[in-house]
């Protein structure tokens, strides 16, 4: 085997190696989602990833919260297992990370399903 194609195959096996270590790489999903307001979050697009900061204040029913901030009210969809067994109240600052959710039908309703609560 001639000294180029020794060349080429140990170059093509060192590329698939790297994209192959890149690609299997956990993401940190946080390092995506927004800093953002609720009212700010009413108008973003469906699959927004964002960062809200401000309380829980309502149970409405089968894991949907009304979540509160300085500009306004959002429902979120908070797992029961997020909640990692701590009890909180309406006065307990947390922050929740999530995405977007935009419904059409019957009219429009914007929610943000949650991936992490912080306290």
């Amino acid at each position: 085997m001639n000294t180029f194609m020794k060349t080429l195959l140990i170059t093509a096996a060192m590329s698939s190696a790297t994209t192959w270590a890149v690609a299997n790489q956990p993401v940190n999903q946080t390092a995506f989602a927004q800093k953002t307001t609720v009212k700010q979050a009413l108008s973003l697009k469906d699959d927004s990833k964002v960062e809200l900061k401000g309380y829980v204040v309502k149970a409405i029913g089968d894991e949907k919260y009304q979540f509160r901030d300085a500009t306004g009210v959002i429902n979120v969809e908070i797992d029961d297992e997020l909640w990692m067994g701590k009890p909180i109240s309406a006065k307990t600052p947390v922050t929740i990370i999530g995405e977007i959710d935009v419904d059409y039908k019957p009219t429009k309703r914007v929610e943000v399903d949650v991936d992490q609560v912080r306290f």
